[in-house]
């Protein structure tokens, strides 16, 4: 996919000394909820980066995850074909796991970023949809691995509409466009003719 790269990162990337780096846009749900020990908590957007303490990108905050955060599978392709990228965090808490476990996930946007430190500017190098979420739990911590897939991935992916009242019920309630599908389903109609 041909994407610009902005000159500042072109020209730190010619730089002696390059410290590149990661961020990660989860767009979770936004609502309230109570963790392990009943205290309220909100859930919305979760914004990790590579490096440490907060970063600010495009005017969001992001929390610095370190060396705890990586990212792979990202993979440049010239055909249409749908790729997927990982997301690992490694040495989670069991409170965190809990949380990970709880929140929906599936379907939800993910993006993320390339860039380089002292550049405000960035690259969106994946964006898609959260996919899958294996946990791997070793004791004390855990790895929570996070597979997001492209945008192309629903072009395979097979539609379950029909053209049926209780279908269109599901994605519009109250609308009874498709209430009379059943009774002229075999309705006979004179055309040109006089009805016998």
């Amino acid at each position: 996919m041909a994407r610009n790269v902005p000159a500042a990162i072109l020209t730190a990337l010619t730089q002696p000394e390059v410290y590149p780096f990661y961020a990660v846009e989860m767009l979770f749900d936004t609502r309230s909820g109570t963790d392990l020990d009943g205290n309220p908590i909100d859930y919305g957007p979760v914004r990790l980066w590579t490096g440490y303490g907060n970063k600010t990108i495009d005017g969001e905050t992001y929390l610095g995850a370190g060396d705890l955060l990586a990212v792979s599978g990202l993979e440049e392709v010239n055909d249409l074909s749908a790729k997927s990228a990982s997301i690992t965090l490694t040495g989670m808490p069991g409170e965190i796991v809990s949380l990970a476990i709880k929140e929906p996930y599936q379907r939800r946007s993910c993006r993320i970023l390339f860039g380089v430190s002292n550049v405000d500017d960035f690259v969106e190098v994946f964006a898609g949809k959260m996919n899958q979420m294996p946990i791997e739990d070793s004791g004390d911590t855990s790895t929570i691995t996070l597979t997001v897939e492209s945008k192309m991935v629903e072009l395979n992916r097979a539609r379950v509409r029909r053209y049926t009242h209780e279908s269109h019920q599901a994605r519009h309630p109250g609308d009874t466009f498709f209430s009379f599908v059943a009774d002229i389903q075999d309705k006979g109609i004179p055309w040109g003719r006089k009805e016998a």
